[in-house]
């Protein structure tokens, strides 16, 4: 039986997509709990960064991870 490369590659994926959701929820909790001005601009800046990571991050190593064409 032959190792496909694609399901460890999958799984890296999902769990960049998965921790970064995770991070973008203490983000918006930090949001809605703090009570400092400063709290809240750094949960506003940890779901910014939480979104653009689950934006580009997967796309960037699919695009690294493509098979060329042949």
């Amino acid at each position: 039986m032959t190792s496909d490369p694609a399901r460890p590659r999958w799984l890296a994926l999902v769990l960049v997509r998965l921790i970064a959701a995770s991070v973008a929820v203490l983000g918006v909790v930090l949001l809605a709990n703090g009570d400092e001005l400063s709290r809240k601009l750094l949960g506003g800046a940890i779901v910014v960064v939480a979104l653009w990571t689950m934006a580009i991050v997967p796309r960037a190593l699919a695009h690294r991870w493509r098979s060329p064409i042949e």
